[in-house]
């Protein structure tokens, strides 16, 4: 399976084609698997606001929502490695529109980087990669939001060119579970 391939994850054996991330000393990028779920919800958590958020201790709601994620040909889960090991990940899901004479839009989410990794050009590399696959699926425009309190993150993403054009808006709906 190629990193850009959709649905489908690796099953016990199956080995993921790892796209390398130039200057990143040696991380590579791949489609996530099921087996990836435990490194994934531990990046999500190890911060302040996932700290908040995650729990890392009941992974069933975690491969619930990843079996859905997976199945969805709109949807490109992505896992970061290096030696082997999950260092990085991030999620693309790409929507069609009809604004902006149709254009489709990839939606990037959930970026998180290994604490021992931030700094060495690891995000910069995930980026990248995730806006190309954006491009080769005919995108138009690549978005994504921060939490307002991320004001780290907000540098980073403007490092890349990112333009915080847009004011969001969130609404909680209850837990159906």
């Amino acid at each position: 399976m190629s990193a850009g391939g959709t649905g489908g994850a690796l099953s016990d054996g199956e080995e993921a084609v790892v796209a390398s991330m130039p200057g990143t000393g040696g991380a590579g990028i791949r489609r996530a698997g099921a087996g990836d779920v435990a490194a994934v919800v531990a990046l999500l958590a190890d911060d302040v606001r996932g700290a908040e958020r995650e729990t890392p201790g009941d992974l069933a709601p975690y491969r619930d929502a990843f079996a859905r994620i997976d199945a969805d040909p709109r949807t490109l889960p992505a896992v970061a490695v290096r030696g082997g090991t999950v260092v990085g990940t991030l999620q693309l899901t790409f929507l069609d529109g009809l604004s902006h004479r149709g254009g489709r839009r990839a939606q990037i989410e959930a970026v998180r980087v290994a604490a021992a990794e931030r700094g060495r050009g690891l995000g910069s590399a995930m980026m990248a990669w995730a806006v190309e696959q954006a491009r080769s699926r005919g995108c138009r425009t690549v978005q994504l939001t921060s939490d307002a309190a991320r004001a780290d993150a907000h540098r980073f993403y403007s490092r890349l060119g990112f333009v915080a054009s847009h004011t969001g808006f969130k609404l909680a709906l209850e837990d159906p579970r």
